[in-house]
């Protein structure tokens, strides 16, 4: 099975920016959805992002809309997302994950990287 790292936290001031990305150890097929989500201490898998692979088009939900950017590299199948205006709420583990169908819920994707964490220092 193709594994995915990602890779790219750290601790960031509020207001700052992260970059992370995300690797796939085989070829990401045009016909599958990417998507990040991240996990805050106590809280429910939050859909952040997905991307589908072929096409490229982008959708996120109404939190994150306008500050985060999902992108990807198809010759390196490699995952992105740019985060700006960091503030504390988004400290939380980030995780990258691909499955073939779009959904904003984590039970939809079926193959998770290991996670990234992101610390916003307020």
């Amino acid at each position: 099975q193709v594994q995915l790292q990602a890779c790219g936290g750290g601790l960031v001031q509020a207001g700052g920016s992260l970059s992370l990305s995300c690797a796939s150890s085989g070829r990401v097929y045009s016909s599958a959805v990417m998507a990040w989500f991240r996990q805050a201490p106590g809280k429910e898998r939050e859909f952040l992002a997905a991307i589908r692979w072929g096409r490229g088009s982008t959708y996120y939900p109404d939190s994150v809309k306008g500050r985060f950017t999902v992108s990807r590299d198809t010759a390196t199948n490699t995952l992105f997302l740019q985060m700006n205006s960091l503030n504390s709420d988004d400290t939380a583990i980030y995780y990258c994950a691909s499955g073939t169908e779009l959904s904003y819920s984590h039970r939809s994707y079926y193959n998770w990287g290991r996670g990234t964490l992101v610390t916003v220092s307020s």
